[in-house]
């Protein structure tokens, strides 16, 4: 039976789900929710056993990692349960890129995992894992300053958590774009924040997920298939990725949550899944469609149990990612019957794009020229950008026609409403302004697009833009009382006017960068 402990605010103590309302330190607040120790004890009863954060903290029987071992794992927050920092953080969310928002729905939790031999314990083993609980989504920070902190704490025990604890309370609060120097158990980590400013592809020091530098990795044993895995993530299909152990299936997740970025991933997804998860049934059921999600598992009944689910990805053993990868064909699932099954894509999907050969072409001379990974991250990285970029700009243009003409915005009226998104409106765009005046591929593009515009994805993002422009047009809508009560020289109270000019500029600085440049320009006589 897993027990676990959370050490939290300075008090060790047997973990519960806390609750960030309850914690008097706001700037540890700001970083993390709480400090778990998941120990493996044969003496605990059944009650703490069904937690699912202890299961989720440790690896399962099948994947036999010894030494240290990290990865991640992602889960629902309770229903009812609100965070006192939700107004207190959104200043700063505002600037982060879509893909490091804190995550309004669910819990980030962050493993370093220790399993040694040990004669003296009567399992023969020292297994235990510490794990950082949080809404932020910093996958490589976070995993750094577990590095840090996980062997000073497995040598010196709970004094090292408390003083951990106390510096991480002195941080600074998370905000994007600046340098930020947060001191940690005698160190200091330098860290700077992407903001949603930064040019795509070249944010530095905290990035969306652990995996950017090992991207390539995490796709090697399928890179044949990626463009079709692209597809399936742009569009929330439901995916399963079947890794040997918790450290892969977590990259591997992430890293395809990450391919459509700037999109944001709108869907579920759990880098790292097991059959103690709370949503197990709700997940495995053959009752209805599996939902759209991205789960990561390792645990050989998966195969099993989820061979109904439509598409299902095999890891192997990325030590050997090395290897040059024989070309292989989408495999059927009725071909996937355990979890030790050859690597590859077991789906009957027929992709809407025909595949491009020169991205294939130029991963297989990388690897057999043994380019370095970080140059062969670099090459599928902008691959995956460009085309995300080539797929969402004929939607920003279409929704960007939407918004009222500046000369209908009257200071007698009420702001004017955005047009409807109409389907058919925005596929006849397609035919002069769609993907083909930016990428080469070829394919059925407008089946693509009328695919996407069904799924979790696009409400996501179409919610967003909605939002930020709606914005713009109460921002655009108040100049212009301003200006008509400059020009018509009505009888205000004093400060009325200084008050709705600062109620202006709130506004505009909630939007992009960009909206906020065209609104601030002087407007022309």
């Amino acid at each position: 039976a897993c027990a676990a402990t959370a050490f939290l605010v300075g008090t060790l103590r047997t973990y519960v789900d806390t609750d960030p309302l309850l914690l008097p330190w706001d700037r540890f607040s700001a970083w993390l929710h709480c400090i778990c120790v998941v120990g493996f004890d044969l003496e605990l009863g059944q009650a703490v056993e069904k937690t699912s954060i202890c299961y989720l903290s440790f690896p399962d029987s099948n994947s036999g990692c010894l030494g240290d071992t990290q990865f991640c794992f992602r889960f629902r927050q309770a229903s009812g349960r609100k965070s006192s920092l939700g107004c207190f953080l959104d200043q700063f969310d505002r600037d982060a890129p879509v893909c490091l928002k804190r995550d309004q729905g669910h819990y980030y939790g962050y493993v370093y995992f220790r399993q040694v031999r040990d004669k003296s314990l009567k399992r023969g083993y020292f297994q235990k894992s510490l794990v950082l609980i949080s809404k932020l989504p910093y996958v490589t920070f976070f995993h750094s300053l577990l590095k840090l902190v996980a062997p000073e704490y497995f040598e010196k025990q709970e004094p090292c958590l408390e003083a951990a604890c106390n510096d991480i309370d002195r941080w600074p609060t998370p905000h994007p774009g600046k340098i930020l120097v947060l001191p940690i158990m005698g160190t200091v980590m330098k860290v700077r924040i992407p903001t949603c400013y930064d040019k795509p592809g070249t944010s530095q020091l905290v990035q969306s997920t652990q995996v950017r530098m090992r991207i390539a990795v995490c796709f090697h044993p399928v890179f044949f298939h990626i463009q079709m895995l692209w597809e399936l993530v742009l569009l929330g299909e439901a995916l399963v990725v079947m890794a040997p152990s918790p450290a892969e299936s977590s990259d591997t997740v992430l890293a395809l949550v990450s391919c459509i970025s700037p999109l944001r991933y709108c869907s579920d997804f759990r880098p790292y899944f097991t059959i103690h998860d709370n949503e197990f049934k709700e997940y495995t059921t053959r009752t209805q469609a599996p939902p759209s999600v991205i789960l990561g598992v390792t645990n050989p009944f998966f195969a099993k149990t989820l061979q109904h689910w439509p598409h299902i990805i095999r890891i192997g053993d990325m030590k050997q990612a090395g290897e040059t990868v024989k070309q292989m064909k989408v495999k059927k699932l009725k071909n996937l019957k355990t979890l030790d099954s050859k690597p590859g894509v077991y789906s009957a999907y027929k992709p809407f794009l025909n595949k491009d050969e020169d991205i294939i072409k130029q991963l297989q001379k990388g690897v057999q020229q043994k380019r370095p990974s970080a140059a062969q991250n670099a090459i599928l990285r902008r691959y995956f950008l460009e085309l995300t970029q080539s797929f969402i700009i004929p939607l920003e243009r279409y929704v960007a026609s939407l918004m009222p003409l500046q000369k209908n915005i009257s200071p007698w009226k009420s702001p004017p409403q955005l047009r409807p998104f109409l389907q058919e409106d925005f596929m006849k765009t397609l035919e002069k302004a769609g993907p083909q005046l930016t990428s080469p591929l070829k394919g059925d593009w407008m089946g693509l697009y009328r695919q996407f515009l069904r799924c979790p994805n696009f409400d996501g993002w179409f919610r967003n833009r909605r939002r930020e422009m709606m914005k713009k047009l109460e921002a655009l809508h108040l100049e212009a009382v301003c200006e008509e009560v400059k020009r018509e020289q009505l009888p205000l109270r004093p400060g009325t006017l200084t008050k709705l000019q600062a109620h202006i500029d709130s506004v505009i600085l909630s939007l992009p960068d960009d909206l906020q440049g065209i609104l601030h320009k002087p407007s022309t006589p």
